[in-house]
């Protein structure tokens, strides 16, 4: 297991959870995935979103949220959600953080929200908006933690690098 691991809880859109795979592959972080989930892992459109990064990945699969909880018990956790009152730049990573993200269209489930208030965070923005993109809030919470770490694992020579950095691309 990885020292970030990004929590899916049900995701419905495969393109988002491609495209959270390709962070995934590009930044070193574990994916887990919380059924039921709206699609087939086979699925054409989470296979494009995700590109040739799969065999890249660290995927656990969960039958559900409780499953999760199970076999991770001691997991020191943050959930994402337009519902807290504390922004995500409020917290100081933990070195092994698992950050949830609920589906598409309804969240995390409210009983999760209530009965961890202090580990609700959220990304700013305005009032009248409803939420950001899925693969764009993971995308946001894994580079700030990374950011606090100083972009260590990414760093050229660390086991974080990609084809571009090996270059001297940006």
């Amino acid at each position: 297991m990885k020292d970030i691991n990004i929590v899916l809880v049900e995701p419905e859109i495969p393109q988002n959870t491609g495209n959270i795979a390709r962070t995934c592959a590009a930044t070193g972080a574990s994916l887990h995935l919380v059924k039921p989930l709206g699609f087939e892992i086979d699925d054409r459109k989470l296979k494009r979103a995700g590109l040739d990064y799969w065999d890249k990945l660290d995927i656990t699969y969960y039958e559900n949220l409780d499953d999760f909880f199970i076999r991770n018990p001691d997991a020191d956790f943050y959930c994402y959600t337009t519902k807290a009152n504390r922004s995500y730049t409020d917290i100081i990573y933990p070195k092994r953080v698992f950050l949830l993200f609920g589906k598409e269209t309804r969240g995390l489930p409210e009983e999760l929200l209530v009965a961890n208030p202090t580990r609700c965070v959220r990304i700013p923005m305005r009032d009248t908006l409803r939420s950001l993109n899925l693969s764009n809030s993971v995308a946001i919470a894994v580079y700030e933690v990374l950011r606090q770490r100083n972009f260590e694992a990414l760093r050229p020579g660390t086991a974080g690098t990609t084809r571009g950095k090996s270059q001297g691309l940006v």
